[in-house]
């Protein structure tokens, strides 16, 4: 129990520590970008309909690989930093994820987008790997693909609203079972808890609730699933005040 509880406060220790903003920032920029890439598979497929799976993705790979890729991440990095700024946040993280959600709206992802999309075919006519014709049927119908990442992007921050909705329904039901010593319902609740944490924009205030909550799961877990702890290891875990 000792050694438990050493590195549980070295986890607490960890927890105060503030989320790196690197790692907040990198974490949206991929979950943006993979949205993105949805976005732009939906948008070729309603753009070419005649088209077989495979040329479909042919088209798309090379399009990611002749600057579509690269260019989105630079794209998304810069109205990152645009919108963090119309928020008046010039260093630091997001607090929540409507902050995020608000940013990215700001940000011209979508402007960024359409533009790299124009320069990327260009790049791919002249190199001979798309031809003109399918080129320009994407280039005239853009705005189809603009759409659809518009959807997707729309469409992730509702799942990630919901998530963090769920995250603390699950966070107060682990706690009600916690009141009533009830180590089957705890662990229903950390699982799904943990699952929502998989997904979820990390934020400071979630992450370190969560680790509390993971805190005081383990001690009791490695208790035997018994809840006669020392006041020293209740507050150690840091949990209901």
């Amino acid at each position: 129990m000792e050694l438990l509880l050493n590195n549980i406060e070295n986890n607490l220790n960890n927890q105060n520590k503030s989320i790196k903003e690197e790692d907040q920032k990198g974490f949206i920029e991929t979950n943006i970008g993979k949205t993105i890439n949805f976005g732009l598979d939906i948008g070729l497929r309603a753009l070419l309909p005649n088209f077989i799976e495979e040329q479909i993705i042919d088209i798309k790979d090379t399009i990611l690989k002749e600057g579509f890729s690269e260019g989105i991440k630079k794209v998304i990095s810069s109205a990152m930093d645009f919108g963090k700024s119309t928020l008046g946040i010039f260093t630091g993280n997001f607090e929540n994820i409507s902050q995020v959600q608000t940013a990215v709206k700001n940000g011209g992802i979508i402007d960024g987008a359409s533009q790299l999309i124009d320069t990327v075919l260009n790049k791919t006519v002249k190199k001979g790997v798309i031809p003109y014709g399918i080129a320009n049927t994407i280039k005239r119908g853009k705005n189809v693909i603009l759409n659809s990442v518009t959807n997707k992007i729309e469409e992730e921050f509702n799942n990630q609203l919901d998530a963090a909705e769920k995250l603390q329904k699950y966070s107060n039901n682990w706690k009600q079972y916690y009141e009533k010593q009830d180590f089957s319902g705890m662990e229903r609740e950390y699982e799904k808890i943990k699952e929502k944490l998989k997904i979820l924009i990390p934020i400071e205030t979630t992450i370190n609730e969560a680790k509390k909550i993971e805190n005081m799961h383990t001690l009791i877990k490695n208790n035997g699933k018994q809840f006669n702890l020392t006041e020293e290891e209740i507050k150690l875990a840091n949990l209901l005040n």
